[in-house]
């Protein structure tokens, strides 16, 4: 078939024309000495899509998987107790991954359709006078139900409650397309995968870490050699990486965070924004329903649908009527094309 052919699901996404001609160059030296001119500004201008002035940004050649593991066990121990919600698949896979790294995790289910609860969050918080939960882990946008979570609320609930853990958000399908403020939120990780609002290829595990989790990285007894965040800050603060870096990744992110800043992030968080309506009204129009059961959940990035019948036949059963959309299913206004 001629032409380009375009990628319709939640992610990856489809890459900018610029940004895959800033791939397409030869292969160049990652020791070379003037690398750093290159690496240093990128590691700071991946700082400022995050919105965040004091921590420290990593690069992993990894999926956004790679960076939840990154995130876990570069700061906690294992047996270490954890609060998280469950409330769709990639929810899910993160309490997963906490349970097969020995964590001890406190799960709160939630309605697929619904965010995180951050009333209940609180109550758990308040309850803790011990301080056992270690970290509280707050999936941004869930992608597999279309659905956005207060990550802010949670920062409120630990304060409120003058809770000490370390809180961490998984923004793989929002960070770079749906306001995210690392700063202000006091979030210690941020996980972002390459693949979606960054609108590269898969295969970087984009990390921002704040003071007190490099800190917490310290004394944390979790094995980890790969995501390791003291082999990579010792290489980074100079420009380097302790293993060949994917350096045609790098100028494709070069490009991507170029075009967001020439766009201006909050104009970008806006046209996601006006797209997502359009894509929210059609629904309603086609006499379907959004599987985000109340406005303030749905996503601007991903809207995901029920559709009637054996048309969702591969999803999980919502109703003897409706089944909820899988990820095939799911409507994206995310390109930058």
């Amino acid at each position: 078939m001629p032409g380009l052919r375009g990628l319709f699901i939640p992610g990856p996404t489809n890459v900018p024309d610029r940004v895959r001609r800033a791939m397409d160059i030869p292969m160049e030296d990652q020791r070379a000495p003037d690398l750093p001119q290159f690496t240093l500004p990128l590691l700071e201008d991946v700082k400022k899509v995050f919105k965040c002035k004091t921590g420290q940004a990593f690069l992993f050649p990894a999926s956004g998987t790679g960076g939840w593991e990154a995130a876990l066990t570069n700061t906690l121990s294992p047996g270490d107790k954890v609060l998280a919600a469950r409330f769709g698949q990639f929810s899910h896979l993160w309490i997963d991954m906490c349970i097969r790294l020995g964590l001890e995790v406190d799960v709160v289910d939630a309605p697929w359709g619904e965010g995180v609860p951050v009333d209940v969050f609180a109550q758990r918080l308040t309850a803790d006078r011990a301080h056992k939960i270690k970290a509280v882990l707050v999936t941004h946008n869930e992608t597999a139900t279309g659905v956005t979570s207060d990550a802010a609320g949670v920062r409120r609930a630990l304060d409120d409650a003058q809770h000490p853990a370390l809180l961490f958000a998984d923004g793989v399908s929002s960070i770079a397309s749906i306001d995210f403020r690392m700063e202000d939120w006091r979030v210690d990780i941020a996980v972002a995968g390459s693949q979606k609002g960054f609108m590269l290829p898969a295969g970087l595990a984009i990390l921002c870490v704040s003071p007190k989790a490099l800190a917490a990285a310290a004394s944390a007894q979790s094995r980890r050699c790969y995501f390791d965040f003291a082999d990579m800050a010792r290489a980074n603060k100079d420009g380097y990486f302790p293993y060949t870096p994917p350096t045609h990744m790098f100028r494709a992110l070069r490009a991507s965070i170029d075009l967001l800043n020439e766009e201006g992030l909050d104009h970008v968080f806006a046209r996601h924004h006006r797209l997502a309506e359009g894509v929210r009204k059609a629904v309603q129009a086609w006499g379907l329903k959004l599987c985000a059961s109340e406005p303030r959940w749905q996503s601007d990035t991903v809207s995901a649908i029920f559709l009637p019948g054996p048309m969702g036949s591969r999803s999980v059963s919502a109703s003897p009527r409706w089944r909820a959309a899988s990820s095939v299913s799911a409507i994206w206004a995310i390109s930058m094309n």
